[in-house]
This record gives C-alpha cells, sequence and structure tokens, in this order.
C-alpha cells in the first residue's frame, strides 16, 4: 500500500521535517512571543502529518479522514508561516512545505 502512496507520503515527511526544523528556529528568534503561533502551529502541523503518514501507509480506511483535517492544519501552518517568511528563511520554507503537503493531502482525497 506505502507504494502506491508514495508521493504523498514524501510530502508528508517533509512537511514534518520543515515544521519540527521552523518550531525550533521560531524559539530561538528575538521576539520569541511573536512567533507563539507559528510555534503553535508547526507542532500540530507536524503531529497530523506523522499521524496521518502512517494511517496511509497502512491502509487504514480512515486516512481519508485524516488528509483532510492534515490539509486543513497545513493551511493554517503556511498561512501563519507566509506572515514571517519576508524575515525568516525556516519560515518561507516551512511555508512552502506546507502548501506541497496540503496539495499532496487534497490529491490523496481525490484518489
Amino acid at each position: 500500500m506505502h507504494t502506491q502512496n508514495q508521493s504523498l507520503l514524501d510530502a508528508l515527511n517533509a512537511c514534518i521535517a520543515a515544521c519540527e526544523h521552523c518550531a525550533t528556529a521560531c524559539l530561538q528568534e528575538d521576539n520569541v512571543k511573536m512567533m507563539a503561533r507559528c510555534v503553535l502551529l508547526d507542532r500540530d502541523c507536524a503531529d497530523i502529518c506523522a499521524l496521518t503518514a502512517r494511517f496511509t501507509a497502512r491502509g487504514s480506511e480512515h486516512a481519508a479522514h485524516l488528509l483532510r483535517e492534515c490539509a486543513e492544519i497545513c493551511k493554517a501552518c503556511a498561512d501563519e508561516c507566509e506572515k514571517h517568511g519576508a524575515h525568516s528563511e525556516h519560515c518561507r520554507e516551512c511555508a512552502e512545505a506546507c502548501r506541497r503537503c496540503e496539495q499532496a493531502c487534497r490529491q490523496g482525497i481525490a484518489a
């Protein structure tokens, strides 16, 4: 089952890595309070992507439900990261990974 969904799994795993990196980098910013929502969404996004990847890899009948939720959280995370992307490379990279993952999740739902 996982080979049929390899591009989706790759997007989910890339998003996890980008969100984890972004959250850690945000915590090292001078104005951490300004980055609080970004960190929270990074953590939520990484967690939902990890769970979605596991359900997708095993071909769970509940994967489609998680794909919808994952796409929604990836969009929210990307929206937030884009607010900081002009001054934070890690936020820009995270937003891009989240957008790719959101799209991959939506394609996974349609498949």
